[in-house]
């Protein structure tokens, strides 16, 4: 199929950018997103001109890198796919399509669809991990957790982190993000001891990285490729007020 590329393209982050209409011919049906933008740069390269520039890693839907917004929606209309595992037979003979890279005040973009989302990394590194001492490994048994406990902290945990959530937020907001991050420790002995100070620290540095704060759009549930309920984000709400009477 013949399709038309309306692509953001951007020389750096100083540079103002703007959409650029490239043609793609002949593609596969069965080929992902990312690999027909792959055979796009490799004709682009053959007549001379700059490849795009976008982030790709494990292509397998699961390191959430692929940051693109297709036609305005983080990751395209799939439910719960990211760009690597949507395939070009979603779309049809001679349509136009609009590839912007995430949008979002804690999102720039370094180059084309490449944005910089070491915010979200920042978050993380303030308290989205246990710290204290637990001593010699131990059986796998050996501390006991009930499954509902276990299948709510794995559910939160099935977050990887890609920010879709942020760029589909009309405030920019992490919540999601960081909700799923402190659910997914909250539930669990091992995570419980440093909770109120985890939650705090994370809530201070997404404000300090320029995220915006939740108003209830949803829009991070419905784009979010892995299905993150917007329940993580009440439970993030409790942990903080829990640890401010802490």
């Amino acid at each position: 199929m013949d399709l038309t590329l309306y692509v953001w393209r951007q020389k750096g982050p100083e540079d103002k950018g703007g959409l650029e209409q490239i043609e793609a011919r002949g593609v596969d049906e069965d080929m992902s997103f990312l690999e027909m933008l792959d055979v796009v740069n490799q004709d682009l390269i053959k007549s001379g001109k700059e490849p795009i520039a976008f982030d790709h890693d494990c292509r397998e839907g699961i390191c959430g890198t692929c940051s693109l917004a297709i036609d305005g929606i983080p990751h395209g209309k799939e439910e719960r796919t990211t760009v690597c595992q949507l395939h070009m037979r979603k779309f049809k003979d001679g349509d136009s399509i609009y590839i912007e890279p995430f949008r979002a005040r804690a999102f720039p973009v370094i180059r084309d669809l490449v944005v910089d989302r070491t915010a979200l990394d920042h978050v993380i590194q303030s308290g989205g991990y246990v710290s204290v001492s637990t001593g010699a490994p131990v059986d796998a048994n050996s501390i006991l957790i009930s499954k509902k406990d276990a299948d709510y902290s794995m559910d939160a945990a099935e977050c990887i982190g890609c920010g879709a959530c942020v760029a589909a937020c009309p405030n920019g907001s992490a919540m999601l993000f960081v909700g799923a991050k402190v659910a997914s420790l909250a539930k669990l002995p091992q995570g419980q001891t440093e909770a109120a100070t985890r939650v705090c620290m994370m809530t201070e540095t997404m404000l300090q990285e320029g995220f915006g704060n939740c108003s209830n759009h949803y829009e991070c549930e419905a784009a979010c490729p892995k299905g993150i309920s917007v329940k993580f984000i009440a439970k993030l709400n409790r942990e903080y007020f829990k640890s401010l009477k802490d």
